[in-house]
Parts: C-alpha cells; structure tokens; sequence
C-alpha cells in the first residue's frame, strides 16, 4: 500500500534533479566534459571486451573478469550519464517516476556488482602470483564462471532489497532531489516519516558490499605481498607485481569514493563535495579502467597493435 501511495504522490510530476543548478557558470563545461568522458568511456570499454573476445591469448581468468567489469562499466555509465546530460542542459531538470525506479535500480545493482566483482577479481590474482603452477587448474571455466555469477546475483539482490524499501517511503508531494542521481540515501531525505529502518538497512547493506569485500582484497594482497617478497630476482618481483597493479590501482579508485559517499557521515561534507565525488566514481572511474589496463598491461597493448595491424593491413589490401 505504501509503494502504491508513493507511485500516486510521483507518477504525475515525477522528480526534479537539482544536479549542479547551484553553479550555472559550470553546467555547459560539465555537460561537454561528462559528454566526451561518456564517449572515451564506451570506446575503451567497448575495446576492451571485444579484444577479449577476439585475441586467444586472453581467454584467461583475468580477462574473462576485466571483461565483466568493462561491460559493467557500459551499463552502468550509461544508466547514469544519458540523464545526467539532459539535466545539464534543459533548465527543468526534471526526471519521470518510472525513470527514477528505473534508475535507481540498475545503478544499486552496477554498484553493488562491481564491489563484489572487484574482489573476486582480487582472488583471481591471488591465485595467479600465490599458486602460478596450479592457476588453470583452480580457476577453471566453471568456477570462474560461478564467481561472475554471484556478483551479478548479489547486486540484484541487493537493489531488491533497498530499491523497494526506499520507493516504499512516502514522499509528501517532495518532489527536489538535491543530486544529479536517484539513490537511495538522496531519496530517503525527501521522505516525510521516520527512517531510521532504512538508514540501519543502508548501513548494513553499506557493510556487507564495501567493507566486507574490501577487507577481502586486503587480505588477498596481504598474502600477494608476502608471496612477491619471497621472490629472489627483481625481474620475477617486478613480473609479479605488475600482474596485480592495475587492478589494485582501480581497486583504490573506486573504493577510495564510494566509502566516502556511504560510510562517512554526511554532516563532515558538503553537498557540493558529495555530488562531485558522485560525478568522479559515476563518470571518471569507468572511463580510467581501460585505460589503466591498457597502459599498465603488455598482453592487452599488444594484442590491440595485432588486431590494429591486421586491419589496416586487410585495409591496404
């Protein structure tokens, strides 16, 4: 009955995202900088899952999982960003009740699926630099294919729970979300009862898919470290290490924010800085992945110069 009361009080005039309305002078280089993010962002994505798919030396553990990250990214950009840059650019700011379900949905179940990916991700290279000689054998196709699974099913999960909980609400004819996204702690400000049940469920859920799957790769990298110590050359450490780099840098990039955004209390930060900390994990984050993996990874450069030469070879032919 709640959920129904709260479709009536929005379905008509949906929401109104106030975004960045409050710095006028920023919304046309906000609107071409996200625009060309977005582009970078479907490029490098895009790239990245089709040379998975096309270059056998990738078909291995870690690149079946970068390229569910790389498609997370797409999905989720692209249930964020289309929006974002209409707002930027037509003064009513407005977004429809189904858009705003629609979107707060997919983004919690992204979200929630990257944190749990991420880790998994992480167990990957701990495997790969803590048992090399057994790697193939422990993450086989069908382990792999069920830890990709369990992410995907645990953000769904998830943004059930604390989607539904949080259209529940009632609103009271509030219709000004002061952010440029529908999310759940934004939309439980505009409620007029007390939300104390949602604001505990927000915190469990906050543990359960940040610090839990952070203190995972914490500990995966603890045994990564000890393992690379014990190597005797440098060439074997380096080696080592730089399998695991660039997914911990983009580890701490996404991380870095995102409990920023759900774990620090809102009272020590601005609106301002939490919309733009928002803006980074929504819109550089995705756009830095591939282009981390590319720059930092000798597998993926050279099988983009092998696919590039073939083309413009079967181009000049």
């Amino acid at each position: 009955m709640r959920m129904l009361r709260s479709i009536k009080e929005s379905n008509l005039t949906g929401f109104i995202l106030l975004g960045f309305s409050d710095h006028p002078q920023l919304l046309n280089i906000l609107f071409v900088l996200i625009l060309i993010l977005y582009l970078l962002t479907i490029l490098g994505n895009t790239t990245i899952i089709l040379i998975s798919r096309v270059e056998p030396k990738l078909h291995t553990p870690m690149y079946f999982f970068l390229s569910h990250l790389s498609f997370l990214d797409l999905c989720f950009t692209s249930s964020v960003i289309p929006q974002l840059l209409v707002n930027l650019w037509d003064p009513m700011r407005s977004i429809t009740y189904g858009g705003c379900v629609v979107q707060l949905y997919v983004s919690l179940a992204l979200g929630s699926t990257e944190c749990v990916l991420l880790a998994v991700m992480s167990y990957d290279r701990y495997v790969a630099v803590c048992r090399p000689l057994h790697y193939t054998i422990i993450m086989h196709r069908r382990l792999r294919t069920t830890l990709a699974s369990l992410a995907w099913l645990s953000g769904v999960a998830t943004t059930l729970v604390q989607s539904t909980l949080t259209m529940q609400l009632p609103f009271c004819g509030h219709r000004r979300v002061d952010h440029f996204i529908c999310e759940v702690p934004v939309l439980i400000k505009l409620a007029c009862v007390d939300t104390t049940f949602n604001q505990a469920e927000l915190f469990v859920a906050s543990v359960l898919f940040l610090v839990l799957p952070l203190s995972l790769i914490l500990v995966s990298y603890g045994y990564i470290t000890q393992a690379v110590l014990r190597i005797k050359s440098a060439t074997g450490r380096q080696k080592a290490f730089g399998t695991c780099s660039s997914h911990l840098l983009v580890v701490i990039l996404f991380y870095r924010t995102i409990i920023f955004m759900y774990l620090q209390p809102a009272k020590s930060r601005s609106k301002d800085q939490g919309k733009f900390i928002s803006l980074f994990y929504t819109v550089v984050t995705p756009m830095l992945n591939p282009l981390i993996y590319t720059l930092r990874n000798k597998d993926v450069k050279a099988a983009l110069k092998k696919v590039l030469g073939k083309n413009l070879r079967g181009n000049s032919t």
